[in-house]
Formats: structure tokens, C-alpha cells, sequence
């Protein structure tokens, strides 16, 4: 009697001859690849590598006719003078108020926008108030700032609907206020999408489930939408505390008066006055590291922080 052969089940290759012929492909066209990665590797390394190169600055008293290599080394004098400076720590405080009250205020509207936005049912109407919220993000800083002043001058719309005339803008006490609404105002809407992109992914049959067994909106963002962007959010706030001494110098120099500089004279606008208007290239260079330094370092501990209290994971 004659034995039917039989067939063996061959294991699934698919996966492996479909990386195999990328890799033939990609090989046998790398030129075209080459082609298109060049611009953007070219861009790279010409404006943001090769002007690392400048930090050198900090470290000599540079002169400009003679040059990196001719300046004299002062090794870290510049700092030395920075940090012994009367103002020191004016500057830095005001960089830090700025910077945490900010994040403080800042960082959950557009999670909080996000929550909101997510609840509206009608996609033709989410549309058009995602429109409005998006929209102060395409305004620059400067029309920005200019609309500020108009608003909140003595016979501005703010004064009107107070029936007083306050100059806010020369006021200190008010100039943190003005520059965290009007950065909340700016910039929520277009913070919020990363995180309706990342609702999306929330389980509609949780949520369903969550509804049918009465679970309140706070229980069901609780259950089943934050559990979708809690990674998302991480991620974002570290980066956030990675840039809390980078305060935005236009806006705060725009902002700035005569009569507000106990409030808005920040690390970045002091910069700025020593180096371009004062000339004192060394000097502004060595404050400008001392200001990356210290982000850098806030940047590493925070990762390690929610590292920590995130099972271990990061950035």
C-alpha cells in the first residue's frame, strides 16, 4: 500500500525576504539615497555643528580682528565675573519665575484642551473651534507683543472694561502675568494636538464600557484616556524642564520697558545687551554656555526622576 507523503508546514519567511530585498534595494541605490539625505546632513552639521566651534569664545577675551586662534586665553574668568556680578542673581531669578511659573500654568492647558476637545462628538464643529485655538500660533512674537501693549495701554480694551487707565506694561509686578497669559493664550491650541493625536488611540470600548457602568467624566479621563497620553505627557514635560532656562528672548525683550526691568531683565535679553549692543562677545558667550549648562543638567535629572517614578522609563 502506497503511503501518502506528507506535507511538511514551512515557516513563515515573509518577514525576513521582504527586509532582504530592502536591503538589495536600498544597496543597489544607495546613490539615490544619498541624494536626498545630503541637503539636510549638509544644513546639519553647517548651522548647527559647526557654530559649536564659537563656544571657544567663552573661554578667551576674543577680539575680532584677530580672531579665535590670536585671542588671549582667560580660561574661565568670564564666568567667574558673571557669577560675582550684583545682578547675578536678579537675572537668574527672574529667568527661573518665568520659567516654572510658566510651566506651571503652561503645560497643563493644552492637556486640559486636549480633554476638552476630545469630548466634542460633532467633527464639524470640532473643526472649526481647532481652527480658532490654532490660529495665535501663526502670529509672530512681535505682532504679538504689539498687540499686547495696545490692549493693556492706559486707553487699551482692558482699561475700558476696568474704567481705570493702569499702564500695565510699565507696572513689574504685572509682566510675569502678561508674559505667561499671553504665551497660554499663543501657544495651548497648537500644544494640544500631540495630545488629541494621542487620544485617538484611547479604546472606544473602554470608554463605552466605562459610560454603561456610570463612570463620571473625571473617572473616565482617569480610566481611559489618560492611561493613552501619560507617555506622551512625560515625555513632553521632561523636554519642558530641559528648556526652563531657555525663557524666549524676543517676546521678553519685546515686552520690556523701562519701568518693568526688575521683572523682565532675564538671562536671555542680558545676553543679548552684552554681546550685540555692548560688543562684549567673550562675556555673552560665557553667560549664554553657563545658561545651556544648566539646562542640560535640569534636562538629565528630571529623565532620571521620572525615570524613577515611571518604571523606569524615559526620554
Amino acid at each position: 500500500m502506497s503511503k501518502t507523503p506528507s506535507t511538511a508546514i514551512a515557516p513563515n519567511k515573509g518577514g525576513n525576504t521582504k527586509l532582504h530585498n530592502s536591503l538589495v534595494y536600498i544597496r543597489q541605490h544607495w546613490q539615490l539615497y544619498v541624494f536626498f539625505i545630503m541637503p539636510a546632513f549638509l544644513l546639519t552639521v553647517i548651522f548647527r555643528y559647526i557654530p559649536m566651534g564659537g563656544v571657544a569664545i567663552a573661554f578667551l577675551d576674543y577680539n575680532p580682528f584677530a580672531g579665535i586662534l590670536g585671542s588671549e586665553f582667560v580660561g574661565f574668568s568670564h564666568f567667574t565675573r558673571f557669577l560675582s556680578s550684583p545682578d547675578f542673581l536678579s537675572y537668574l531669578m527672574n529667568t527661573l519665575k518665568l520659567s516654572v511659573f510658566g510651566l506651571l500654568w503652561g503645560f497643563p492647558a493644552p492637556i486640559l484642551l486636549a480633554f476638552l476637545l476630545n469630548r466634542i462628538l460633532s467633527k464639524s464643529k470640532k473643526q472649526k473651534i481647532q481652527l480658532v485655538l490654532y490660529m495665535p500660533n501663526f502670529i509672530s512674537v512681535i505682532v504679538l507683543c504689539g498687540i499686547v501693549r495696545i490692549l493693556l495701554s492706559p486707553t487699551g480694551m482692558i482699561n475700558m472694561l476696568l474704567h481705570s487707565n493702569y499702564n500695565f506694561m510699565t507696572m513689574p509686578q504685572a509682566f510675569r502675568t502678561i508674559y505667561i497669559a499671553s504665551g497660554i493664550w499663543q501657544g495651548a491650541g497648537w500644544g494640544s494636538i500631540i495630545y488629541t493625536a494621542a487620544l485617538s488611540n484611547a479604546s472606544k470600548d473602554l470608554k463605552e464600557a466605562a459610560v454603561l457602568d456610570g463612570a463620571n467624566i473625571i473617572q473616565q479621563i482617569k480610566a481611559v484616556e489618560w492611561p493613552a497620553i501619560k507617555d506622551t505627557v512625560l515625555v513632553q514635560f521632561i523636554m519642558n524642564v530641559g528648556n526652563i532656562m531657555s525663557v524666549g528672548f524676543e517676546k521678553a525683550y519685546a515686552l520690556q520697558t523701562d519701568l518693568n526691568m526688575d521683572a523682565s531683565e532675564i538671562i536671555s535679553t542680558y545676553v543679548y545687551k552684552k554681546g550685540l549692543i555692548d560688543g562684549d562677545y567673550s562675556f555673552s558667550t560665557a553667560v549664554g554656555l553657563f545658561n545651556t549648562v544648566i539646562n542640560v543638567i535640569l534636562l538629565i535629572s528630571m529623565n532620571a526622576i521620572v525615570k524613577k517614578m515611571n518604571d523606569g522609563k524615559g526620554i
